[in-house]
C-alpha cells in the first residue's frame, strides 16, 4: 500500500494488525512526541487514524478540535466521493453517511479540567471501509464507506486529504476564531431539533453554545452539556 504523504509539519507513524492508533498516539503524546503526529491503521476493512496537537489554549476552547476534524472529513470526502454522498456529524462525534451511522470522531487529551491548556490532545477517526458481513439489513442504521456509493475513494488518498483539510481548518480557526467553524459544522449537524440523551439528561437537541456544547431543552428548562464530557480516557 502506498505511504501517505501529509502536509510540512506533520509526520506520519504506521501501525498494523490489532494496534488501535487513537491509543498509540496518546501514548506517544504522553511521551512528548511533537505535535503534528498522524498516527494511522489502514486496514483492509477499516481506515483508522489518530492526530496529535499541542494546544495552546484551555480544554473547553480546545475541543473545537474535535468538530473540526469532522468538517475536515466531510470536506475530504466531499472532494474524493460521487457527488450524491451525504456526509454528516453528530455532536459527540459520530458520522454519519446516507443518513447511517458510518464510524466516529473521538478525543482524549492530557488533562479533563476545562479551564487548564492540556499538554497533548489527540482527536481519533474510525471508518469501517466495508460492512461486517453481507446481510446489512439486520443493521439498517450501520453502514460502510464503499457501500455508499464510495468504492472508487482510496483509503490513503482520504487519509492525506483529511490532514490537509483539517489543517486549511486549524489556520482558519487561529487566525479569525470559531465563527466560520460554528457555521460550518451547524450545516453539517445531525440530530437538532430531535429529542436524545447525553450525560444523563434527556431532552431535545436545540443546538450549541459557543464552545460547541450541546444545549438540551426538557419541559422545564436548557441544559447545557460541555464538549469536554465527550473525553475518553
Amino acid at each position: 500500500m502506498t505511504t501517505p504523504t501529509f502536509p510540512p509539519l506533520f509526520s506520519g507513524l504506521a501501525v498494523e494488525g490489532p494496534t488501535d492508533p487513537f491509543d498509540k498516539a496518546c501514548a506517544e503524546a504522553a511521551r512528548g512526541c511533537d505535535a503534528g503526529l498522524v498516527v494511522y491503521n489502514l486496514g483492509a476493512s477499516t481506515l483508522r487514524a489518530a492526530l496529535v496537537f499541542a494546544p495552546d489554549v484551555p480544554l473547553e476552547d480546545a475541543m473545537a478540535m474535535l468538530p473540526l476534524c469532522g468538517v475536515g472529513f466531510q470536506n475530504a470526502l466531499g472532494a474524493l466521493a460521487p457527488p450524491e454522498v451525504a456526509v454528516h456529524l453528530e455532536w459527540h462525534g459520530g458520522i454519519r453517511v446516507n443518513g447511517a451511522s458510518c464510524g466516529r470522531l473521538r478525543a482524549s487529551a492530557s488533562s479533563d479540567t476545562p479551564q487548564a491548556e492540556p499538554a497533548w490532545l489527540v482527536i481519533g477517526l474510525e471508518l469501517p471501509l466495508w460492512p461486517e458481513n453481507d446481510d446489512t439489513g439486520h443493521t439498517p442504521d450501520q453502514t460502510a464507506l464503499y457501500a455508499e456509493g464510495c468504492a472508487d475513494v482510496n483509503a490513503v488518498e482520504l487519509l492525506e486529504a483529511w490532514v490537509r483539510h483539517t489543517l486549511v481548518g486549524i489556520n482558519t480557526w487561529t487566525d479569525t476564531g470559531a465563527a466560520a467553524l460554528h457555521k460550518d459544522w451547524r450545516g453539517l449537524a445531525y440530530g437538532i431539533g430531535e429529542d436524545t440523551a447525553q450525560s444523563g439528561i434527556s431532552g431535545t437537541f436545540v443546538g450549541i453554545d459557543e464552545r460547541f456544547g450541546m444545549l438540551l431543552r426538557d419541559s422545564e428548562t436548557t441544559h447545557l452539556i460541555p464538549l469536554t464530557d465527550v473525553l475518553e480516557g
